[in-house]
């Protein structure tokens, strides 16, 4: 009964929100290039070869990046093992197939499938898993029944239960139990997390803080390693010839208030210049119209034309998966997803080049970072909540840190600290996948 109600609930949300997939694949070519794969219909080319295989799902682009130096280090500790990764997101996809495929990385990508039974169990005969991994959080009710049903042991890593989502677990108690109660292995962030998971019903001897991935990225130069398409891109651009403040993985209802804490900057310091990079692709117009209808001059990523980049005070970073290697050019750094109650985004890649590091007041997507690089004294957090006065103290703080080198480079210095400091999640969460693997 449970398995009929979830899978008819799971049908008329798909069918709710029908016109809403219509819409994005039509005018925003979005969907109907992974369908085919959402419904399990998986390439040839991940069937079975006979080696044993580990599959790896990561939802979007954080989990994504979390996932390269576990790869390597996966690799590594089991070279007779196939390994395949899955996404959710295009754009997960997009860093998958450039960075986690090849030579010490996965064996192969695909699109991790819907949750209707008849799609999962395709999936599952195409790859035939002996392990399975799921980055963080994304748990699903009927592919991890046909897993129980399969043997196939399932193991969360890097998991993370935010002040959010824990609250409105609980609402659901009886179902998460249940939810939980199929996943074979949880290896969680924090102490905090662990605690949670095991509120919400995850068997206690299955539950075990192993530490968090991202604090391991970089050890292989992994996310923001220096590609020949970004160098060329910093010589065109002129990056390291005048400060630089790099504001990524911006989203929707941020753009105004860094735009408009830019402008006021620049009546003050005309030299400086902004690197902004929006967290989705749909919003690289929409950007590029607020910076027209503000009468700031622009340049595009995308653009090829013969323009004059090395003078333009804006520069619009319209692509996917070069934003981490962009991060070594910055003067000053602001990672978005914290003006609004969306959670924030990964302060670690900029830390990992020892940049002074601004963000917004709603952090909760990185509480355990957060606090750990604000007891450490290795960022700056705004406390401000409305957007005007978001949009004043954001600009007060750049230009303090651009008239007060000393302190950002403290900053700086104490944030790659952190990051070294609290290495060593890679290491003890493929020693657990080991164990298991041999029991």
């Amino acid at each position: 009964m449970m398995h009929f109600l979830y899978s008819l609930l799971l049908t008329l949300a798909f069918f709710a929100l029908l016109p809403v997939f219509v819409y994005q694949a039509l005018f925003r070519r979005k969907y109907l290039a992974n369908l085919r794969e959402r419904l399990g219909r998986l390439p040839a080319a991940l069937r079975s070869d006979g080696r044993p295989t580990i599959w790896l799902h990561a939802v979007s682009v954080g989990e994504t990046l979390s996932a390269l130096a576990l790869i390597k280090a996966m690799r590594t500790r089991f070279p007779q093992h196939r390994l395949l990764i899955s996404t959710t997101t295009m754009t997960g996809q997009a860093i998958a197939r450039e960075r986690g495929v090849g030579a010490g990385g996965a064996d192969g990508v695909c699109y991790f499938p819907f949750d209707w039974r008849f799609s999962v169990r395709r999936a599952l005969d195409t790859i035939q898993p002996q392990l399975i991994v799921l980055l963080e959080s994304e748990l699903w009710w009927n592919f991890l029944s046909e897993c129980q049903q399969r043997r196939i042991p399932v193991v969360v890593v890097n998991g993370r239960i935010s002040d959010r989502s824990f609250p409105r677990s609980q609402r659901f108690g009886f179902f998460i139990r249940r939810l939980y109660g199929l996943v074979t292995c949880f290896l969680m962030q924090s102490p905090l997390d662990a605690e949670r998971a095991r509120a919400l019903g995850a068997p206690a001897e299955r539950v075990q803080v192993s530490g968090n991935l991202k604090y391991d990225l970089g050890q292989a130069n992994e996310p923001g390693r220096m590609t020949d398409a970004v160098q060329q891109l910093a010589a065109r651009w002129a990056l390291a010839q005048t400060p630089l403040i790099v504001a990524g993985s911006i989203c929707e209802g941020e753009e105004d208030i860094v735009l408009t804490a830019f402008a006021r900057l620049r009546a003050t310091h005309p030299d400086v210049r902004l690197l902004i990079a929006p967290r989705h692709p749909e919003r690289f117009d929409v950007v590029a119209r607020l910076l027209e209808s503000a009468g700031l001059r622009f340049v595009r990523r995308s653009q090829t034309a013969d323009i004059p980049a090395a003078t333009a005070p804006v520069l619009l970073l319209d692509s996917v998966g070069e934003l981490a290697a962009l991060y070594r050019f910055a003067a000053l750094v602001f990672v978005g997803g914290s003006l609004i109650t969306k959670g924030g985004h990964n302060i670690l890649e900029p830390a990992l080049y020892a940049k002074p590091i601004v963000v917004g007041p709603h952090m909760h997507n990185f509480r355990e970072i957060t606090q750990e690089f604000l007891r450490r004294d290795a960022v700056v957090q705004l406390q401000a909540r409305d957007a005007a006065a978001l949009s004043e103290e954001l600009c007060g703080v750049w230009r303090q840190l651009l008239e007060e080198q000393r302190r950002a480079q403290t900053l700086g210095e104490n944030a790659r600290q952190a990051i070294e400091e609290n290495r060593g999640a890679t290491e003890r969460t493929v020693a657990a996948l080991a164990t298991l693997l041999e029991s």
